[in-house]
């Protein structure tokens, strides 16, 4: 087994295609596939099925992966040590629900990094493809929460995955509105009955549209008005527009606009927010930072 190999098979992973990754390595496909076949030998794994319609990878060959990028990244930072040259460009992905505070963290991440390249993603995506992405491998962190109404549901899929969530902070479920709306004045927490006169504005999941998948703690089956949309801006403009509202922890308050206000929801729930990982994997310099700051920023030591 040699670094070589495992720079073949992070790139095919990367592409989904071999000559596409042969292209980005610099080598010939027969080249390529013939290095990746020797190394699955070596190992007694299939890394990659191989389709007509291209490559994907196995269940063994992403748990080889993950062990793989970390060795790349090791590598890399004693050659750029060394020789004074950065070898391998910095990669890092998360995924996570709408939250302000991981799109800061993610921005720390790449202010941290000293390279003068890298490759980084931020996927703000539905919680079926959080789940997804991080157990495939696409992303090395995914961001959601846990509360009564999803936890045991969630948990079992985390497990079939083998995943593992990690709390970061735990918050109360606040309510977003305009400040020019009815209930923006109160000094106290507004009750789940006071809402029913405005529309309800949450993300839509795509076909997984479950109960234990909704992004807010408050589903939407709770209320007599709803408005699904699937991105930041749109539901900032309804919110204003149409005097609704939506649900989210409090730690989400820079996520819209100056215009709209957090207030508490007097709701007997908490929203556990949590990062969730590869079982056994251990997270790379990128990932520390990004789970350092979001801690740091919510006072959790």
């Amino acid at each position: 087994m040699t670094l070589q190999q495992l720079k073949y098979v992070d790139a095919v992973a990367v592409c989904g295609s071999i000559n596409e990754a042969a292209r980005r390595t610099f080598v010939s496909q027969p080249t390529l596939t013939e290095a990746i076949r020797t190394l699955e030998e070596e190992l007694r794994i299939a890394i990659f099925n191989r389709t007509v319609k291209g490559v994907s990878i196995t269940r063994e060959g992403e748990e080889f992966l993950a062990s793989a990028r970390q060795i790349l990244d090791d590598a890399a930072r004693i050659q750029e040590k060394y020789s004074g040259k950065a070898v391998r460009r910095p990669q890092f992905a998360v995924s996570c629900q709408h939250y302000a505070f991981a799109v800061d963290a993610f921005m720390e991440v790449v202010k941290e990094n000293g390279s003068g390249s890298y490759d980084f993603t931020l996927r703000e995506t539905v919680t079926s493809e959080i789940i997804e992405d991080v157990a495939r491998l696409r992303s090395e962190i995914g961001i959601l929460y846990l509360s009564h109404r999803n936890e045991r549901a969630l948990s079992k899929i985390l497990r079939k995955e083998e995943l593992v969530f990690e709390e970061l902070f735990t918050a109360k479920p606040h309510i977003f509105l305009g400040r020019k709306h009815p209930l923006a004045k109160k000094t106290v927490a507004i009750l789940p009955r006071e809402l029913d006169a405005y529309p309800y504005i949450s993300y839509e999941q795509g076909a997984e549209n479950a109960l234990y998948f909704a992004e807010e703690v408050m589903p939407a089956i709770d209320r007599k008005k709803n408005i699904r949309v699937r991105d930041r801006a749109t539901m900032t403009k309804l919110i204003l527009g149409l005097n609704g509202y939506t649900v989210s922890s409090g730690a989400n308050s820079k996520m819209y606009s100056s215009e709209i206000v957090a207030k508490p929801l007097k709701l007997e729930d908490e929203i556990r927010v949590g990062l969730i990982r590869r079982a056994g994997v251990s997270l790379s310099a990128s990932g520390e930072t990004f789970v350092r700051t979001i801690r740091t920023k919510a006072g959790v030591s």
